[in-house]
């Protein structure tokens, strides 16, 4: 995958089909220590231990009917810490949700670009009204939040999938983390 927003997108989208109802997105960027980490946090179904075993199997999937016939989200995000001096774990228990923790060294030559996180949380948003997203950023002393539960509440019976709210979320994301990119 070409930047860390395409493969929160594909983790998400894992969270969703696990039937997750509030997906967690956490950036979190330490200069000070030169750590990047990327946290996926759900409340869907959750794993077995050995189902969390197999997860970095590319030939391995859990969805009974198969749109296709590998699962790369997981491993390729597994490869991309390794190749940045980093570390990937998977902690997830059956009816509970699962946590997808993946830190790399953020100065290291093959650390991948953050990415359009606007345009991805658009996309999650827009195709999955019904669930609540939080997606949070820290860069240092920096910190930003978009809670969909709360901005639900704020636009009342003013949908969240409209394209212009999403346009809005889009930009907000993304002007948010440029000043702090």
């Amino acid at each position: 995958m070409e930047d860390i927003s395409l493969h929160i997108l594909d983790i998400a989208e894992n969270s969703i089909d696990a039937g997750a109802k509030r997906v967690e997105i956490r950036v979190i960027i330490n200069e000070a220590n030169d750590r990047f980490i990327l946290k996926i946090i759900d409340d869907g179904k959750g794993m077995d231990e050995n189902t969390i075993k197999m997860v970095n199997d590319p030939f391995f999937s859990t969805k009974a009917v198969r749109r296709k016939k590998f699962g790369l989200g997981i491993p390729l995000l597994a490869q991309a810490t390794n190749e940045c001096n980093g570390n990937f774990s998977v902690e997830s228990e059956q009816g509970k949700g699962t946590v997808i923790t993946a830190e790399f060294q953020h100065s290291h030559i093959d650390m991948k670009p953050l990415g359009d996180i606007g345009a991805t949380m658009a996309v999650l948003i827009g195709g999955h009204p019904e669930i609540d997203f939080l997606f949070s950023f820290k860069k240092n002393d920096f910190y930003y939040k978009l809670e969909t539960e709360e901005l639900k509440r704020e636009l009342g019976d003013v949908p969240i999938n409209l394209p212009d709210v999403l346009n809005l979320i889009r930009e907000d994301i993304n002007s948010a983390l440029k000043g702090e990119n």
